[in-house]
């Protein structure tokens, strides 16, 4: 069992930046990042390796936000700059473990508010 803890949220205005950390009790292979608005599905934001040599992010955050992780702190990074209002929701952090196809752990997520 693996656990995540995510942090970093808050309230910004349109413009802005944070950053994100999630740290997990133990190893990970694959981390990734998702964001649920209210009353929308939760989406995929981006995605990390466990070298940290492949990452993937979705078309709405591409050259604005950046996934990165220090291993040695079982820890995964989210840097979000030019924050936008619809960027507005519960992010949430995903990890699996080697060998594993879906994300089976999940922390508890953490709001971000982005003000117009």
């Amino acid at each position: 069992q693996v656990q995540l803890v995510e942090s970093g949220g808050g309230l910004v205005q349109a413009g802005e930046s944070l950053r994100l950390s999630c740290a997990a009790s133990g190893l990970t292979a694959t981390m990734g990042w998702f964001r649920q608005a209210p009353g929308k599905e939760r989406e995929f934001v981006a995605s990390i390796s466990g070298t940290g040599s492949n990452t993937n992010y979705a078309d709405s955050v591409k050259g604005r936000f950046a996934i990165s992780r220090d291993n040695a702190k079982n820890t995964a990074y989210l840097q979000m700059n030019s924050l936008k209002p619809e960027d507005t929701a519960v992010y949430l952090c995903a990890a699996r473990l080697v060998g594993e196809i879906q994300f089976n752990y999940w922390g508890q997520g953490t709001q971000v508010t982005v003000s117009s």
